[in-house]
């Protein structure tokens, strides 16, 4: 059993860096500090300037911004590949992710995979029916204009997830926060956080194979200034196995690669879901549909797929919460997408998102979400409130 994804996929904040040639974000000095305001001013020619003291932080790290704009963020010696969250940084590059690298992530991983999880540690149903993977009608913004495609960059090459923009109960409607896997940004027990970690929503819109960006990105491409998973996720999170699972959830707040447009995540998309922790038990959860792009053949990764049943239990270890399980033929990819079921409220809350299935494919399960998520995603919220 592996994580869901094509290549590889936390009590830590990771205080990232959203630097461009044109824009510069909000920095963070520590993992609990408030947000500062913009650490530069325009320039006279309209350009933004990066500070000596900004430079000199990055430089701290080995990072020099030009260096690493010119490919020095591909070094991957375990010096430079940070695992704590004061020393994650994740300067924009701008334009990066163009249409072809976008689709160049696509690629399925090649290595081996641990055998299937017997789940007989705990309370496990028994294993779901396979349940065909519907694709999404196009525009996706119109059906699911909240779902989107998450792109990052591991030691092994470039890697894509799925996601879902949540509200922000600090910024109510205009939340810049987006709900994955945690796997989908951090590498777990095996290494650190990954890098140029970037947030599409409603990814090729149109299921079209354009190559033009306004086409591919309709909304923007948004990079994550900053990222959270937890504790248990970053000690025990592996790429096979299930080891970490239960934990495995992650939010990225967001901003605008272009520069600020005074329009939040949320207002452009014109959606978020909220989040509903301690969901009612699987006897009492009629549905769950889980979204996706997923990668491994037999998809290409280009196209919006859902999968809806009626949940059961997966147990890893008898003292680790019992994970949610459905048949779901969605492949590597559709990691960190969005499961959706009828909130206390009866309208749609996100209750899990993808973690893990069989190499065979068939079903997913994902992490109930529990205390350590609710304080993840607390946690981000605070960090930018108000702003």
């Amino acid at each position: 059993m592996r994580p869901i994804r094509p290549t590889l996929a936390a009590a830590s904040l990771a205080a990232v860096l959203a630097l461009t040639a044109t824009a510069c974000g909000p920095s963070e000095e520590q993992a609990g500090d408030k947000p500062s305001a913009p650490v530069s001013e325009p320039a006279t020619d309209g350009k933004i300037t990066i500070p000596d003291d900004l430079k000199d932080r990055l430089k701290e790290h080995g990072i020099d911004l030009d260096k690493w704009r010119d490919g020095e963020w591909k070094n991957w010696d375990r010096d430079k590949w940070l695992r704590e969250a004061k020393d994650y940084v994740n300067p924009i590059i701008e334009d990066l992710w163009d249409p072809d690298r976008m689709r160049d992530a696509e690629k399925p991983p090649t290595k081996p995979v641990e055998p299937d999880i017997s789940g007989d540690e705990g309370v496990t149903d028994p294993t779901p029916e396979p349940v065909d993977a519907v694709p999404v009608k196009t525009p996706y913004h119109s059906a699911v204009p909240e779902a989107g495609k998450v792109f990052f960059d591991g030691p092994q090459g470039s890697m894509v997830c799925s996601a879902t923009v949540v509200k922000d109960p600090a910024n109510p409607g205009k939340s810049n926060m987006v709900w994955t896997a945690g796997h989908c940004v951090h590498a777990g027990k095996s290494g650190g956080w990954y890098r140029n970690i970037a947030f599409v929503p409603a990814y090729n819109d149109k299921a079209t194979q354009s190559t033009d960006k306004d086409e591919i990105a309709p909304y923007g491409v948004w990079w994550g200034d900053w990222a959270q998973t937890s504790d248990q996720w970053i000690a025990q999170g592996a790429a096979t196995g299930g080891q970490g699972a239960p934990y495995d959830f992650a939010v990225i707040h967001v901003t605008p690669e272009k520069g600020r447009t005074g329009k939040s995540l949320e207002e452009t998309v014109g959606a978020a879901l909220p989040v509903e922790f301690n969901a009612p038990a699987v006897p009492k959860i009629a549905k769950i549909t889980a979204t996706g792009y997923p990668a491994a053949p037999p998809y290409d990764g280009e196209k919006m797929f859902q999968c809806a049943d009626k949940p059961g239990r997966l147990s890893l270890k008898a003292e680790q919460p019992t994970m949610y399980r459905i048949g779901c033929t969605m492949t590597g990819g559709s990691s960190g997408g969005g499961w959706v079921a009828q909130g206390q409220d009866g309208k749609p809350a996100l209750v899990s998102n993808t973690s893990i299935g069989p190499v065979t494919a068939g079903w997913l399960a994902g992490p109930r979400l529990g205390d350590e998520a609710k304080g993840v995603y607390d946690a981000v919220s605070r960090k930018f409130a108000g702003r």
